[in-house]
């Protein structure tokens, strides 16, 4: 009898180990997520996205995973087949849809719309022979999120840190090639009548040649849509990127000391490579000033209201939107991620969601500084030293402050904050 039980123990422990797989199998391909009214629209949403692209349960048979189609689950009611440009169409179901603000009902019309005519491209600016300087790829490409209007921010940005060239670090320490673009969508013209100023953009665009507009209406809900497209446009016209820096046009960033901690960063990635002997290991890096176990704000007055019939939880850690500093070959990483993210309304928050879904954590930098310095500093050069980025700034506040910094070095000494 033992002699039996002893060679019927294995089949046993396989027939069981056999039940539990198909029982769990059958459980998550039978779950259901509760009525959208019931729950939050994003995070059901999110969970039929998820469902389509888990490999177990939609893989083909060569492996390849098919690309999602606009209907995701009959329950989710998201059936639009219409073009995105002019919004007729139906929308996930929100059981206080008329309550929400008008930005966040535009939003979720239009929340599955995540391809737009670019109406204003720069294809060359980062081809070899547009540098001048023999250089194959710029050391950092700075997007920097505009508006139309904004014409006076992107000249002070022109004029002071972001000038496009080839950039020296801090005290003439070795540089890099620097390319700056700007991100706009079109004018919205749902906030009031504005004065056409296409003529003056595309004049600004013959003389500088640095605008990326796509056609979707410029608005605070719509910032992640210039991620995305940046992504998009970064993987097509300029891969070889080494480092992005993704920004808004009120922010002040010292190029010359973030150039130093770049090149400290890309040296200590080629010296591992070497050392591991894995010449295809890309590079996982992004900074800024991060922010953990953030909640949405539950208060309609602000323009960061996320009602909690539209998402449920706490947010991913995420780095604060005036600024963040990521590598070339991530940012094609998060391109791909971000295929498996449904949009959310606010884009830093979205850029998390990203790294998240990659089992990235964002790295917290004390330099940059997306809330300001303490108001007694803000007023002394010296407070800079140890600062790559500063949130808000007015285009004349950067031209003075771009002036004031040259003269660092007369600054008592202080220790440098690498990270």
């Amino acid at each position: 009898n033992k002699l039996l039980c002893m060679c019927l123990l294995p089949f046993m422990m396989t027939g069981h180990l056999l039940v539990y797989i198909l029982v769990t199998i059958f459980v998550t391909i039978s779950y259901a997520p509760p009525k959208i009214p019931d729950g939050a629209v994003w995070n059901q949403l999110q969970h039929a996205w998820d469902r389509l692209h888990n490999p177990i349960l939609r893989g083909n048979a060569s492996g390849v995973m098919k690309k999602p189609k606009a209907k995701l689950v009959s329950s989710i009611k998201d059936d639009c087949h219409s073009d995105c440009v002019s919004h007729k169409c139906s929308f996930p179901r929100l059981h206080d849809f008329n309550s929400l603000p008008e930005g966040m009902k535009a939003f979720v019309k239009s929340m599955h719309c995540r391809e737009y005519p670019l109406l204003i491209n720069q294809p060359s600016i980062c081809r070899e022979n547009s540098s001048g300087f023999g250089l194959t790829s710029p050391m950092l490409l700075m997007a920097v999120k505009s508006q139309v209007g904004n014409f006076e921010n992107r000249q002070a940005i022109r004029e002071t840190w972001g000038r496009s060239g080839l950039v020296k670090g801090e005290f003439n320490k070795k540089g890099g090639l620097v390319r700056t673009v700007f991100l706009l969508g079109r004018q919205d013209s749902s906030t009031g009548p504005h004065p056409d100023l296409k003529n003056l953009l595309e004049l600004e665009n013959q003389k500088y040649g640095d605008i990326l507009q796509w056609d979707f209406r410029d608005t605070f809900f719509n910032l992640t849509l210039k991620d995305l497209l940046f992504w998009h446009w970064l993987q097509q016209y300029c891969p070889k990127a080494i480092f992005i820096f993704k920004g808004d046009d009120d922010v002040f960033v010292r190029t010359d000391a973030l150039l130093d901690y770049l090149n400290k960063q890309w040296d200590e990635h080629n010296l591992w490579k070497a050392y591991t002997n894995d010449s295809d290991k890309g590079m996982d890096l992004f900074v800024g000033e991060v922010i953990s176990n953030a909640s949405p704000n539950r208060d309609p007055s602000t323009k960061y209201y996320i009602p909690e019939s539209f998402y449920k939880g706490v947010y991913p850690p995420y780095a604060g939107g005036g600024g963040v500093v990521y590598s070339g070959s991530l940012a094609l990483r998060l391109k791909e991620a971000s295929d498996k993210v449904y949009l959310f309304p606010i884009d830093d928050v979205y850029l998390g969601m990203c790294l998240n879904k990659i089992g990235i954590l964002p790295n917290h930098h004390s330099g940059f500084l997306t809330f300001d310095l303490v108001e007694t500093k803000r007023g002394n050069p010296c407070s800079y030293k140890s600062v790559l980025l500063v949130h808000r700034r007015s285009p004349k506040e950067m031209l003075t402050l771009w002036t004031q910094l040259q003269n660092l070095h007369t600054c008592p000494p202080k220790t440098y904050i690498t990270q």
